[in-house]
């Protein structure tokens, strides 16, 4: 096996991680989330996820590898952060917003790995590995792109309207967890 299909088996696994750790982490945002549409939209990207793990080990059987043990660290860091984050603050509008901006650092470190991966597969000549990389792409583009929608027409401005109110600092509408 050449170095370059060892490169691309060892960064579809390390992506292989990254998906099963971000699924396991999206059932716990939709438990905090208070808006029915984050719920909405976290639990269909669970669901884009499932395929695109699926895409991938497709990817992985083409190359001759297997999703093996690698552990992607840089995923475990974005989640880990994210997951102080819901720690730190009370379900409400506030934790919607950090809920959007936890899951778009995920789509974003996703969008890098695809990207990378589809355009090293397209000049590798591996034209279905780099279909099924640019098909999950594009998946995970429109997802930040439905994030940031949201983010922009309902849920930022509830959390900036939820603390403003004068007594939003002492409430359970998303405040800080942590005392000042």
């Amino acid at each position: 096996m050449d170095e370059i299909s060892k490169l691309m088996i060892e960064q579809l696994r390390d992506a292989y991680s990254a998906e099963k750790q971000a699924l396991r982490a999206m059932p716990r945002m939709m438990k905090k989330a208070t808006a029915q549409s984050l719920k909405d939209a976290l639990q269909m990207h669970v669901e884009q996820t499932e395929g695109q793990i699926e895409r991938l080990d497709k990817a992985l059987e083409i190359m001759g590898g297997k999703a093996g043990r690698k552990v992607c660290e840089g995923m475990r860091g974005i989640i880990e952060e994210g997951q102080h984050e819901l720690e730190d603050h009370d379900k409400g509008e506030l934790l919607d917003a950090l809920i959007v901006a936890m899951q778009q650092r995920v789509e974003h470190y996703e969008i890098a790995s695809y990207g990378t991966m589809a355009a090293l597969a397209k000049a590798a000549g591996q034209k279905e590995v780099a279909e099924l990389l640019n098909q999950t792409l594009q998946e995970e583009k429109q997802t930040d792109e439905t994030l940031t929608q949201l983010a922009e027409s309902e849920l930022n401005p509830a959390a900036i309207e939820a603390m403003q109110q004068p007594e939003a600092a002492n409430d359970r509408r998303g405040g800080s967890k942590k005392s000042a």
